[in-house]
């Protein structure tokens, strides 16, 4: 509870900020190489946004309803077409993320050969992710299998998933950021934080589910042992 006879917060308070001292030279000098209203980065934006909403609610609705399922006659070839869809789409966000990054200027103090071969290697470790979670988890594992009742004996537990939780995620995050180093892009740099935000949003929506799917399958199987 706040009291009337109470000083000033730790920070003085909003009220004792002086906003006309404020330094935007750093705000202003982004905004020098990004316009936001631009359509490519309107686009991009879009598409970085749009895509994991649409997987995890299909997916979602899917687990509740079956109808994808159903309406495919099978739970495979649906998870399959889904993942058609989803990699469809994951092209166009890589196009008009690339797109957004050409419209605008690069940024001079990341043009150069360090920032170029840093972006290689970025973009390098990124793939070796997303590659890696691929052939790990498969198809229908990659493509939200699990929503359609196609589940692993357990959850996978090798390589990239020993390293780093969510390996395709953070993969794809790190392949948008080599390839913004690559093109000494602020616009791309700003788009890659974009991403990873996304992510971690799908990330707070789907952890709790797939650790629950396998709880059941777990208990399940206890049971019938």
């Amino acid at each position: 509870m706040s009291s009337s006879a109470a000083g000033p917060d730790c920070c003085g308070g909003f009220n004792n900020i002086d906003f006309r001292k404020a330094d935007l030279c750093g705000m202003t000098r982004l905004l020098s190489y990004l316009d936001p209203l631009d359509p490519t980065f309107v686009a991009a934006i879009l598409t970085i946004a749009f895509n994991p909403l649409f997987w995890n609610v299909v997916a979602r609705w899917e687990q509740q309803t079956g109808k994808l399922s159903r309406a495919f006659k099978s739970p495979y070839l649906a998870c399959y077409s889904l993942g058609g869809v989803i990699l469809l789409l994951n092209v166009l966000r890589s196009h008009c993320f690339t797109q957004a990054m050409l419209s605008q200027p690069k940024m001079d103090c990341l043009d150069n050969p360090i920032t170029y071969f840093l972006g290689l290697a970025v973009l390098g470790l990124g793939i070796v992710f997303v590659l890696s979670s691929f052939f790990a988890l498969g198809f229908t594992g990659t493509f939200l299998g699990d929503y359609f009742g196609i589940l692993k004996e357990a959850r996978v537990t090798t390589f990239p998933f020993s390293v780093v939780d969510n390996p395709m995620y953070w993969g794809s995050t790190a392949s948008y950021l080599g390839w913004a180093l690559l093109h000494a892009s602020p616009t791309g740099l700003l788009l890659t934080v974009v991403v990873a935000l996304v992510y971690m949003v799908a990330i707070l929506y789907e952890e709790p589910f797939t650790a629950e799917i396998y709880r059941q399958k777990a208990t399940r199987s206890h049971r019938r042992n």
